[in-house]
Formats: C-alpha cells, sequence, structure tokens
C-alpha cells in the first residue's frame, strides 16, 4: 500500500497582463510547496492570463463597444502560447522538484482563448491539458469550448490525477466521467470564492471518494492595473477574489482551509489508503451503479473546426 505524502494547494495573485511574471511567481511557490514536502501542488484557475473579474468587455445584448474590442485584445495579448517561455518557466520548477503540479492558465489557440488546466509531471514536463468544456456566464464572450479530447487523468506514483475547472464541478456528467478514470486526487481550479464552495467540494469528495484539492485566488483591485473595467469597484484595496482554497479527504472531511485571509499555501498530509477505505460502502461507477438503468456515453474525439482530408 502506497505511503502517506504531503499536498498543497497555492492561494496567490495573478498578476494579469504580465503572464512571465506570474508564471516566475508560481515556478517560486511550487520550489517552496515542494521544499515543505508537497508532493503534488495545485494552483488557481486563470493564474496564468488572467481572470478578468468584474469585467464586461463592453458587450450589451446587440452590440460590441469598442472600449471591449481593445479590452479583449489586451486580454488574448497576455495569454499564453504552449510553446512559450511561461510554460518553460513551470517545466523547469517542476524537474527542479520532482512535483506533480495543476496549474490554471489561459491559452491562445489562434484568435480563441481557452480556460485551461495544465499538468506537469516532474521531469517529463508538461503531460497534458484540460480545456474548460463549459465556461460559465459572460466567460462564453471571451473563451471558447473546450471539447472531449482534453478530460485526461493521469496515473502517478502518487494515484490518479485529473481536473475539473470551476463550474464544471456543476456538471454531474463530467464528473462521472472523472470518477470513471479512477481519479483519486480530484483537482479543482477555481474562480468561486463564494461560501457555497466549499460544500460543492465536500459533496465531490463524499460522491467520488476522493481526495479534491481546489485552489482560488486572493487578489485585489490593485492587481489589475487602471486599464481594468471592475464592476466591483475601484478601490485599490478592493478584493476582487477572496480565496477559500481547500483540501478534502475521501469521506468529506476538510483537512486544510477554507482560508480568506490572503495569499499562502495550504497543505495536508494524506494516506492513499483512504480512498479504498471510503469505496468499502459506495462505489459511484462500481458496486454502487446501476448500468442497467443509466448509462453515460462519453465522446472523447478532437473536434476542429477545419479537417483536411
Amino acid at each position: 500500500m502506497m505511503q502517506p505524502f504531503k499536498v498543497a494547494v497555492v492561494q496567490m495573485a495573478s498578476m494579469p497582463g504580465d503572464a512571465p511574471a506570474t508564471a516566475a511567481a508560481a515556478a517560486g511557490r511550487l520550489r517552496e510547496a515542494a521544499a515543505n514536502g508537497a508532493r503534488l501542488v495545485v494552483f488557481p484557475e486563470a493564474l496564468i492570463g488572467g481572470y478578468p473579474k468584474g469585467a464586461s468587455f463592453g458587450a450589451p445584448i446587440g452590440m460590441r463597444k469598442a472600449e471591449g474590442r481593445e479590452a479583449f485584445a489586451r486580454y488574448h495579448a497576455a495569454a499564453i502560447d504552449l510553446d512559450g517561455e511561461e510554460v518553460a518557466i513551470l517545466a523547469e520548477a517542476a524537474a527542479e522538484t520532482g512535483a506533480f503540479a495543476v496549474v490554471g492558465v489561459i491559452e491562445r489557440d489562434g484568435a480563441t482563448l481557452y480556460c485551461t488546466a495544465l499538468y506537469f509531471d516532474g521531469a517529463k514536463g508538461l503531460v497534458g491539458k484540460h480545456r474548460k468544456l463549459m465556461p460559465t456566464a459572460g466567460e462564453r464572450l471571451i473563451w471558447g469550448f473546450g471539447d472531449g479530447s482534453t478530460m485526461p487523468a493521469f496515473r502517478t506514483e502518487l494515484g490518479v490525477i485529473g481536473a475539473v475547472i470551476c463550474w464544471e464541478n456543476y456538471m454531474p456528467a463530467l464528473r462521472m466521467h472523472m470518477y470513471h478514470q479512477g481519479v483519486t486526487l480530484y483537482c479543482a481550479p477555481t474562480a468561486d470564492d463564494r461560501d457555497g464552495w466549499l460544500p460543492t467540494m465536500r459533496h465531490i469528495a463524499l460522491e467520488g471518494r476522493t481526495f479534491v484539492l481546489t485552489a482560488c485566488q486572493y487578489i485585489t483591485r490593485a492587481a489589475f492595473g487602471p486599464d481594468h473595467e471592475s464592476a466591483l469597484g475601484d478601490e485599490p484595496d478592493r478584493v476582487m477574489m477572496r480565496g477559500g482554497s481547500a483540501i478534502v479527504d475521501p469521506l468529506g472531511q476538510v483537512l486544510a482551509g477554507p482560508d480568506f485571509s490572503g495569499e499562502t499555501i495550504l497543505y495536508a498530509q494524506i494516506d492513499p489508503g483512504d480512498v479504498m477505505r471510503a469505496k468499502f460502502d459506495f462505489d459511484v461507477t462500481g458496486h454502487y451503479a446501476r448500468p442497467d438503468v443509466f448509462s453515460l456515453s462519453v465522446d472523447t474525439r478532437a473536434k476542429p473546426a477545419v479537417r483536411e482530408i
């Protein structure tokens, strides 16, 4: 049986508009967490590239304002390419520490942006990604939709690691697919800092009998710079996202967090054997399933807009 080990969730602020600096800061936090013994480190949604909290991109129904187009152009310029320096910075830190990291980024693919979780596996570097399947509300204006080809789970010496981003966690079919893949370390990068988020994470832990690691930014208005449109106000110390990061065990017990105090790293010592102990009486895709009544089909093919044959 695997021995217990330490995991971490990093609650930190993005530097919107400066992806290389954010990547460097995240790499520093990864090194810090690993130096403190963490072997799996989870970072927030849209950390590198930024989550434009409070912005509407000048898009009332039926029209697009010029200032909204400018805002999108700036946001697109601040996103990252997967062959760019930001990924190299993170890969170097992962290789140096040997830790597995899950990092939220804004991925640029041509003119379209995706809210993406990147997976870094020690010396292997970037091993995969998950593009958010369903951006929430106004996010659909600025982010494209992922398809079924980027819903991986990775079998590692720590367990099976998978990531589901923010309100995707409210999609029962997506959760079921992750459980079917045997995820034991369920990572939930998020921008949801509300009181209801932790109960959601506890429910998922109980439903999937999995460890859940959720990371959210702690960021104030000052971090965004003067050009950012903020429906929340423009006082420099205005808290735009208040954190709430946490670690939960497979029976729904909170091991660390939630923390709303500021930027921090939360740690927990976890016992992989707790997964099987928890599944003794509930395995949602195994002995507690009823495939004679319910079934789920998952299309994992890539769906490009243009195919050359």
